[in-house]
Parts: C-alpha cells; sequence; structure tokens
C-alpha cells in the first residue's frame, strides 16, 4: 500500500462512521460520563478540524491537555532569552517561539529593540550559522519536548562551535502526562497519548504512572481513524473493567520505543524539576544538561539565575493555565478573540499552531464544547 493510500484508508468515512457507531453503542453501555485528555497540540488539531466533538456521545468528552511546547515553556526562560539577546548574543529558535511574550515582551519585541533573534528550523541551523559567524557569540533557544531533544544531544556529542551555547528548555511527556494521571484533581477517566512523543519515549516509561492510576492509555496516531480508535479502545477497557496501556499507534510505536535516541539523551541531559507555564513545577519533567556539557549552558556561561520555582507573570484577565490544563475551553477565557486572537496574541496558547486557542480561533470556534454528563 503506497503511502498516500495508507493516508486515504486513515481518512475513510465510511470506516470512521462504523467506528463512530461503535463508540455510541459502548457509550450506552457505559451511562456515565467519561471524560479522555490528550496532551499533543496536533491531536487537538486533528480532533477539532475534523469535527470529531461533534460525533461523540453526550456522555464522552475529549479535553486538551498540556502539551504544546510554546504554550508550556515558562515566561522565565523567554526572559532569559530576551536578556541575552538585548545583551549582544544571537538567539536562534523556532518560528512560534519568537512571538511567545515572556514577562515582559516577546523575542519578536527584542529584536526591534536591537536584539539579534534569528528563526531557524532546527539545531543544524544554528550550528551552520555559529560557524560561519564565528566572532559572535550564539545561543539556541531549545524548547519542546522528547521529540526534539535528542537532535540537541545529538549535535552536542557530534561537537559543536565554541561560540554557541545552549538555553535547554525542554520537557518530558511522560512526567507530565503521568503526574496528571496520579494525582486525578482534573478527574479525567483516561488518556490520549502523543504519538511523536510516545515513538521516541516508547510507553514503558508510563507504566508506573499507570500502575498507581490504574487510568486507560492509549498511544495513538494523528489521523481521524486515529483518534476515532483510539477512543473506542478506552471505552472498551472501561466498558470492560480491565484498564491498561494499549497502542492504537503500532505503525510507528513500540513498547520500548527509539532506544538510539534515548542512548543519545541519556549522556547529554539529567531530568530535573520542569515548570510547566501557567500550571506547576512536575517532577522530572524538565531536562538539564550533564556535567560534562554545563561549558554550553547558556544559565551557566551567562550567569543566569535557576528560576525553575518561579511562578509567571500572568495576561492580565487571562487564564491561559487553565486552558493548558483542559480545566476550561478557549472561550471560557474572557480575552478570547477580544482582546487576545491569532493576529494579536496575548497569551501562548493562542501564539502557537499547536496551542489550543489558535486552533479553536483559526476554525471559528466561539463556542465552550459540551461538557459531558458526570
Amino acid at each position: 500500500m503506497s503511502y498516500s493510500s495508507l493516508l486515504r484508508y486513515y481518512k475513510d468515512p465510511t470506516l470512521s462512521k462504523a467506528i463512530t457507531q461503535k463508540i455510541a453503542e459502548l457509550a450506552k453501555k457505559i451511562d456515565e460520563g467519561i471524560m479522555i485528555m490528550h496532551v499533543c497540540g496536533s491531536h487537538e488539531w486533528t480532533i477539532t478540524h475534523y469535527g470529531i466533538r461533534s460525533l461523540l456521545p453526550d456522555n464522552v468528552e475529549v479535553r486538551a491537555g498540556p502539551g504544546c511546547p510554546v504554550c508550556i515553556t515558562p515566561a522565565t526562560d523567554i526572559d532569559d532569552a530576551v536578556q541575552l539577546a538585548l545583551d549582544g548574543i544571537v538567539v536562534t529558535t523556532y518560528g512560534d517561539m519568537s512571538r511567545a511574550k515572556g514577562t515582559k515582551m516577546s523575542l519578536e519585541e527584542a529584536k526591534a529593540n536591537g536584539g539579534d533573534i534569528r528563526v531557524i528550523y532546527g539545531i543544524q541551523d544554528a550550528v551552520k550559522m555559529a560557524r560561519m559567524e564565528p566572532n559572535k557569540q550564539f545561543t539556541f533557544f531549545a524548547v519542546g519536548m522528547d521529540t526534539t531533544a535528542p537532535a540537541t544531544a545529538f549535535e552536542l556529542l557530534k561537537g559543536i562551535p565554541n561560540n554557541l551555547s545552549f538555553l535547554i528548555s525542554y520537557r518530558y511527556t511522560p512526567a507530565i502526562q503521568g503526574s496528571v494521571m496520579e494525582s486525578n484533581v482534573l478527574g479525567i477517566d483516561a488518556f490520549i497519548s502523543a504519538g511523536h512523543s510516545v515513538t521516541v519515549t516508547g510507553l514503558k516509561p508510563y507504566y508506573p504512572y499507570f500502575l498507581k492510576s490504574k487510568k486507560p492509555m492509549v498511544a495513538t496516531g494523528f489521523e481521524p481513524l486515529d483518534v476515532l480508535m483510539s477512543i473506542y479502545m478506552i471505552l472498551k477497557q472501561i466498558e470492560e473493567g480491565y484498564p491498561k496501556i494499549e497502542n492504537e499507534y503500532t505503525r510507528s510505536v513500540t513498547w520500548e520505543g527509539n532506544i538510539k535516541a534515548q542512548e543519545v539523551m541519556e549522556k547529554v541531559y539529567d531530568l530535573d524539576e520542569g515548570y510547566v507555564r501557567g500550571v506547576a513545577v512536575f517532577p522530572r519533567a524538565g531536562f538539564r544538561l550533564k556535567e560534562d556539557f554545563k561549558k554550553y549552558d547558556a544559565r551557566v556561561q551567562y550567569g543566569l539565575k535557576d528560576r525553575t520555582k518561579t511562578s509567571d507573570e500572568h495576561v492580565a484577565g487571562a487564564r491561559c493555565g487553565e486552558v493548558v490544563m483542559g480545566t476550561i475551553d478557549p472561550p471560557e477565557c474572557p480575552l478570547y478573540m477580544k482582546k487576545c486572537s491569532p493576529q494579536d496574541p496575548k497569551g501562548a496558547p493562542m501564539v502557537s499552531q499547536e496551542g489550543t486557542c489558535w486552533i479553536w480561533a483559526m476554525h471559528k470556534i466561539a463556542n465552550p464544547s459540551p461538557k459531558c454528563r458526570r
């Protein structure tokens, strides 16, 4: 089967209709509210773009959790990047990240104030720039999850120019999702796990969290059929009374994950506390450079304070943290599509194309989704 044929299969309306019917049958048998959380901006886009919420029974709800890299990057980390740029360091980062505000300004605004900010597509671009301009100091503002952390680690192991440092703000998805699974604060019944993240980490790191929470979890791909199938698998577990970790995304995800990528990360990073913007500090959720690589750490090189536990300054009136954690939908924020829009974003969830607010705004969704019958 060709790649294009495979994609058509995962968008097949006939199959989708059949699975939707099976979901309805299971939901009727369960006859109680089921709240499912995903932790991926790409999943939110698929769910919203294809109207998957509108296909679900009244007692089944899917909420967006903390899975957008730009949305969870602490404002204090952005402040550090801004400070470096205004101090004459060339700061390289991704396009969405340049628009996200710290407590005072964004990198885009720092550029307007004379900072040298360069938008790149990957760490290789930063390495190339640093080699081409050896008389300048460069910093790569490294944001993202387990999916982007291995590439940076690989470049560090290969050897990088002495004029390149790293402002690391990577987050470890299993620790964030796992903490939400364990806490039960939000009353989530089951979890859809991000397929690309689990491709790297494997399902294995989630097992300790599952043992404590006994919450159904399904690793899921990004096509409409993937998402519908994962919801069906979750409801089947609940109906049978046998929660487990399952893998819908078998064409990419395994139990062990990408061993090579994990080995590279283990050589370069330690896991430490990681702050999720507007939410909380999560244990083992933040990547830190190991001692052997501290000379490349921008925080060490330039004397930046470690502000892991520092709370962020919030946009007045905004409810970004609640959107990130899935406790409210974007239209429940008073700034949504009024003072905060994709054209003039105030909060991080409206900046990034993986942010829930941006996705809902681009699909012109003006009202909260119906809440499941509990």
